[in-house]
């Protein structure tokens, strides 16, 4: 395995790199507004803290200050700092019920209660609540409201309260809408990062699952978290993939896709090289394999690294159904694979140069069919592909009621009436219908977009060179893909490097019993999933092979 991680240091992309900027002139510097430095301790005086806060946010509508006076005359000064809409409004009134309830009691009011002491009663009354920490710095101040929490300020005191009491509105768990199956869970991940690290734990309920947090991005600070089995995941891949997204310096992160682009191997190349998915059953049976997640905060896309070129034709339902079942779908899938990808190239090629193939009576309709047609056949094919995915483009940005009518409609008239018209042969239509619909059956949207891409290749090839061109392009295509990896492992393992022990489980699936190992390259901590013949049929008492 080690043959197959990259060194960290091996890694040389232009956004890990820091660029040098150029000076500015002092007298520019001192025009430019002066930041507050958040990295400085906070203040005792509290007017302080709350001016520096204010000018920080800029007198944000959100921004809500209280301040509370009590004891022996009003000497016990008290802040509470939050962001309107990122707190539960409830469980603020029942803090304010504690803190009045602390600030009225004799102690505080005869003034021989120590300051720190109600820092820390303050704290302890707070704990069956919420969740309280202390900090002592500006910017622990900053991400404390930022992240949904109230923070408490006492006159006096360098060190503050944070209490979490986030309470935004989420969207709740729903069913898959981009991977359906018929038989299988229908929840999906949300937009919030601890409701999905929590559809994980409910997968996977053992201690070694380790969920290790960070933040990325200087200005939203997204939330991001490395999943990870320990004991069955290999320790140089999570570190692979620890590494790389420390070394991410950019202003923002909004969704997955950032960091799959950042840290994928190969960045030009049309395929990918993580997989994507909002299914908390695909996530669980990856990490039990040997993988990690990558879960960021905002989407409910989760990656999972490495990925192989195998995975993009495997769905969840095929663990779920039989296994010859299984198997015919994924050779249903790869046939459709070759469908989509070289449907109209194969077509153009033997219109064009190969007419002695086809059998005398299909030549002589398909002459007659083209013999009003204007255009060669690969205007033809490139005019009917260029259609389709405008109207498919146009089906999914219309509104649901009106788009897949939009979509079918459209397809159906315009093929008719190009037809009718004589810019396009009825074959045509057939071929780039056929191709279209081969391309939807691909489990994996990023896998299909690929397809999309590299059909225009191949039909500019084999208007070319015929056969010859689709083969030439063939051959280039499988030494990309050779090429190809992801977080050091092959991206064609276990068919490039061929692994005999990982053939159970890749364009074919054996029955369950027959899977007791996992990827060897993936992982090699602990290659044993299950005892061998635990899925011997029992008879009659007596265990017999199954």
């Amino acid at each position: 395995m080690a043959n197959y991680i990259k060194k960290p240091g091996a890694i040389s992309m232009s956004f890990f790199k820091k660029k040098s900027r150029k000076t500015e002139p002092a007298s520019v510097q001192k025009e430019l507004p002066q930041k507050t430095d958040n990295s400085k301790l906070l203040d005792k005086d509290l007017e302080r803290n709350l001016a520096t806060i204010k000018h920080l946010y800029g007198n944000s509508s959100d921004l809500v200050i209280r301040k509370i006076r009590s004891g022996e005359d009003n000497k016990l000064y008290v802040g509470l700092i939050y962001l309107d809409g990122l707190i539960d409004i409830q469980m603020m009134e029942d803090l304010m019920a504690a803190f009045m309830f602390q600030l009225k009691d004799n102690q505080v009011t005869d003034g021989s209660l120590e300051k720190e002491d109600l820092a820390k009663l303050i704290e302890s009354t707070s704990i069956p609540i919420a969740e309280t920490t202390e900090f002592h710095k500006l910017h622990e101040l900053e991400s404390a409201i930022n992240c949904g929490g109230v923070a408490v300020l006492i006159d006096g005191l360098i060190s503050g309260l944070r209490i979490n009491a986030c309470g935004w509105k989420e969207r709740g768990v729903t069913e898959s809408s981009t991977e359906n199956v018929v038989r299988g869970p229908k929840e999906s991940f949300t937009e919030t990062l601890r409701t999905n690290t929590s559809l994980v734990r409910r997968k996977i309920k053992h201690a070694s699952l380790r969920i290790e947090e960070l933040q990325v991005g200087k200005i939203t600070k997204t939330d991001i978290a490395i999943v990870h089995i320990e004991g069955i995941t290999n320790e140089k891949i999570v570190e692979e993939v620890r590494n790389r997204i420390n070394r991410i310096e950019i202003d923002s992160i909004l969704e997955s896709s950032y960091i799959e682009e950042l840290i994928e191997d190969k960045t030009y190349t049309p395929f990918p090289t993580l997989y994507n998915t909002e299914r908390p059953d695909v996530i669980a049976a990856g990490l039990l394999e040997g993988r990690v997640a990558i879960l960021v905060d905002g989407t409910p896309f989760v990656l999972l690294a490495p990925a192989l070129f195998t995975h993009f034709f495997q769905s969840a339902e095929d663990y779920y159904q039989r296994w010859d079942i299984a198997t015919l779908l994924r050779m249903l899938r790869v046939l459709a694979f070759f469908v989509s990808l070289l449907g109209p190239s194969l077509y153009i090629a033997l219109i064009n140069f190969h007419q002695e193939m086809l059998p005398t009576t299909l030549l002589i309709d398909l002459a007659a069919q083209r013999e009003g047609v204007p255009f060669p056949a690969v205007i033809e094919a490139l005019l009917m592909e260029v259609t389709l995915e405008i109207l498919r483009e146009a089906g999914l940005r219309l509104p649901k009621a009106i788009g897949q009518t939009v979509s079918i409609v459209g397809a159906l008239v315009i093929g008719q009436t190009a037809v009718e018209a004589g810019i396009v042969s009825a074959t045509m239509v057939i071929v780039v219908s056929i191709t279209a619909i081969s391309n939807f059956i691909l489990p994996s949207y990023s896998m299909a977009i690929s397809i999309r891409i590299l059909r225009f290749a191949f039909i500019i090839f084999a208007a070319t060179f015929g056969l010859f061109g689709i083969a030439i392009g063939l051959f280039f295509l499988t030494l990309h893909l050779c090429s190809l990896r992801s977080f050091g492992v092959p991206f064609m393992t276990p068919i490039a490097p061929f692994v005999n022990e990982d053939q159970k489980d890749t364009l074919w699936r054996l029955p369950t019993w027959k899977r007791y190992t996992r990827p060897r390259l993936v992982s090699k901590e602990n290659s044993i999933r299950e005892s061998e013949g635990t899925g011997q049929n029992i008879q009659f008492g007596k265990r017999s092979e199954g």
